[in-house]
């Protein structure tokens, strides 16, 4: 949501911006920019679409080996070119770049910019303009700089240009993630470090309430009070081929089939010197300390959320209960006495978990972070990571980290408890069987045809586990190819929403828990009888005539890394059939960075 880049050295600047934006796409955008610091002044470039429609409109002969970049993500204003970034100061000496929101723009607005006309609906030219009102007042761009962010209230990732000071790039960070790079002859800054990789390695991870001042040499740290700050660069490990589709149309496809590796990685990532599952002691202790563990997340990530409830209960008698992150923060329930916080995020700068994350950092509860990327702002800032090993996710719609979200937690709990079950085992039969099911595209492809092809609607049902997992397939569904869908508990249906059901409306459902595969199948009956067109996937050894696809058979804990497979690949082939830009829906981000 939302992407920064910024570069000061000795390269032209252009193609470095436009590439690091491109790497920035996955996050989801509707408007992208640039502004160049030349010896004529900074020229900003900016336009409605995609990276394609920006390049069209950027002069590539203009000299300048300073720049910043942004890609938006509409939260003020709609997306069109006077809303997108960078925005300048009514006299045009400052060019900023943000990512956050701004909470009080509209009462810095009336305090301080009352003769200033503006030129966009944003909370980020507030900030510009504010700057420069400032400026007026003080002797230096960084003592200006730091006023103004002691007098914003909200979440702000910026990148800032004074044309004035042509070899200075301001930088500063609070509640939105940000680094900076360290070239052989550049600094850098960017939302994501792979934006930058064709440059550095070296990053260096800002905290809140931090700036940064980037020369082409050097760069200080500092806070809003102005001490200085010294922190080492770490290295980004992430491999570039990865960030690339190779051969594959799309990203999400590629990530699909990654999905028995990512398996496979996990089991080796949590095995110990005897080839035994387990977990990082000090992460065992903290679970087992626990009387109540509360499981924080968002969209995908809450459905694995479910699926983990089921296994810290059943496999590590731990209670849980799962919540969705934006509600938490502003209406926590009463806790336990040895509550545990589990937060699951796949990019770990999900703004609505962190906000709750700070909360009960401040009544001093223990925290955990299971996400896709370490040193992210969660993982850095909770007691605890647990790793998900599955290698950069681009496309919007999570697929191997969702698998690799489940995979974890199952193994966490298992770590936990005292089960007989061999789950390394286990897990090798389901990595085994997600290769199968993702050999199966041409069947599920064939069921997009004869379900999907005419339709505006349609519903996901199971029970048990296959609830969970009915949650989620209905979320790719409607993430990618914009068909409306809701997943449903089987048995909730006749309390009202079969009224929706009609002639031909589409109904995926799940039977692979053997406890109530009978119930799944009496609901399937019902709604058949109101013209639905029912499609049963079912796990082998409870298959029937007629179901329309049976999933290899796996232990039962685990069906949620299979079943889900098909819904992915419907929901991909669906999307495809409707001209859909299956990696960037519309509307969406990737990393969610505001609330």
């Amino acid at each position: 949501m939302c992407g920064i880049v910024g570069y000061i050295g000795e390269q032209q600047v252009t193609n470095v911006l436009l590439n690091g934006l491109q790497k920035l796409e996955y996050r989801g955008y509707d408007s992208a920019g640039i502004a160049l610091q030349t010896n004529k002044g900074v020229q900003v470039f900016k336009e409605k679409g995609r990276i394609a429609d920006l390049t069209k409109v950027v002069d590539q002969d203009s000299p300048a080996t300073t720049g910043i970049g942004h890609t938006r993500w509409a939260t003020h204003g709609v997306p069109d070119r006077k809303n997108s970034h960078p925005h300048q100061s009514q006299s045009g000496r400052f060019t900023l770049v943000h990512n956050g929101v701004i909470e009080n723009y509209l009462q810095l607005q009336r305090d301080y910019l009352q003769d200033v006309e503006m030129k966009s609906d944003t909370d980020t030219e507030v900030i510009v303009q504010l700057i420069e009102q400032l400026s007026l007042e003080e002797a230096s761009t960084e003592v200006t700089f730091r006023k103004a962010l002691t007098l914003v209230h909200g979440s702000y990732a910026i990148a800032m240009l004074d044309e004035r000071d042509p070899n200075t790039l301001y930088v500063a960070k609070n509640r939105s993630p940000l680094l900076v790079g360290i070239g052989s002859d550049c600094r850098v800054v960017a939302s994501d470090a792979m934006a930058m990789l064709q440059v550095t390695d070296q990053f260096i991870e800002l905290h809140d309430e931090e700036i940064v001042l980037l020369k082409k040499n050097s760069l200080e740290i500092c806070t809003l009070d102005g001490e200085r700050i010294e922190r080492a660069p770490y290295t980004a490990e992430l491999d570039q081929s990865d960030l690339e589709k190779g051969t594959y149309p799309h990203y999400m496809l590629k990530e699909m089939d990654e999905q028995p590796t990512v398996i496979r990685k996990i089991i080796d990532a949590y095995s110990n010197e005897n080839g035994e599952l387990t977990i990082d002691p000090q992460i065992l202790q903290a679970f087992r300390a626990a009387d109540r563990l509360y499981i924080i997340a968002a969209g995908t990530s809450y459905h694995a959320g479910l699926i983990g409830k089921q296994y810290f209960e059943k496999l590590a008698g731990i209670p849980v209960e799962v919540h969705i992150s934006s509600e938490f923060g502003y209406n926590m329930p009463l806790l336990s006495e040895k509550p545990l916080f589990l937060f699951i995020t796949q990019s770990g700068e999900t703004a609505d978990s962190r906000q709750v994350l700070v909360k009960v950092k401040a009544l001093g509860y223990p925290t955990i972070t299971l996400t896709n990327v370490q040193g992210s702002t969660l993982s850095r800032e909770s007691d605890h990571t647990l790793l998900l090993y599955a290698d950069p996710e681009i496309a919007v719609a999570s697929t191997k980290a969702y698998v690799a979200q489940v995979a974890v937690l199952a193994i966490s709990a298992y770590a936990c408890g005292q089960s007989s079950l061999d789950l390394k085992k286990e897990l090798s039969i389901a990595a085994n069987s997600i290769q199968t099911l993702l050999d199966s595209k041409e069947e599920m492809k064939k069921i997009v045809e004869e379900t999907l092809t005419a339709t505006h609607n349609a519903f996901f049902i199971g029970r048990n586990l296959d609830f969970y997992v009915s949650l989620e397939g209905a979320l790719k569904l409607k993430e990618i190819s914009y068909i409306q869908a809701e997943g449903f508990a089987g048995g909730e249906l006749k309390h009202g929403t079969i009224a929706l059901i009609e002639e031909g409306t589409p109904v995926f459902a799940l039977a692979t828990q053997s406890e109530v595969s009978p119930n799944i199948r009496g609901n399937v009956k019902e709604v058949t009888a109101r013209g639905a067109n029912a499609s049963i996937l079912s796990m082998e050894g409870l298959e029937e005539e007629g179901d329309r696809f049976v999933l290899p058979c796996v232990h039962e804990i685990l069906t949620p890394l299979v079943s889900v497979i098909p819904l992915q690949l419907i929901s991909y082939y669906a999307a495809l059939q409707r001209g859909c830009d299956v990696d960037k829906p519309r509307n969406l981000a990737k990393s969610v960075t505001v609330e």
